[in-house]
C-alpha cells in the first residue's frame, strides 16, 4: 500500500473526503517526525512505538573498490510493533 492508497482507505473508512484524509495523514506524520526530532517517543497502544536510536560511527567497505570508508554516526527512527498489530499479521 502506498500513500495514495492509504489516503483513499482512510477517507472511505472515516466517511471523509480524500483532502481531509490527506490533511489528517500529513498531521500525523508531522507530529511523529517533530516528536522524534526532539528526541521523544510516540507510543500507540496496541499498534506500536516510534523511537529514535543512535547508530555509532563505523568502518565500511566500498563494494566496487574494496576501499575502507568511514560511515558517520547518525540517529535513526525505529518502530516496534505492538501486540495487537503482531496478532493481526501472525
Amino acid at each position: 500500500m502506498n500513500k495514495g492508497e492509504l489516503i483513499e482507505k482512510m477517507a472511505a473508512d472515516a466517511g471523509i473526503s480524500k483532502a481531509q484524509a490527506k490533511t489528517a495523514l500529513q498531521s500525523f506524520t508531522d507530529a511523529v517526525g517533530g516528536t522524534l526530532s526532539s528526541g521523544g517517543r510516540v507510543s500507540l497502544v496496541g499498534f506500536g512505538s516510534f523511537s529514535v536510536s543512535k547508530r555509532n560511527a563505523r568502518e565500511g567497505r566500498n563494494p566496487q573498490t574494496g576501499a575502507t570508508i568511514q560511515i558517520p554516526a547518525k540517529n535513526i527512527a525505529k518502530f516496534k510493533a505492538g501486540s495487537d498489530l503482531n496478532e493481526k499479521i501472525a
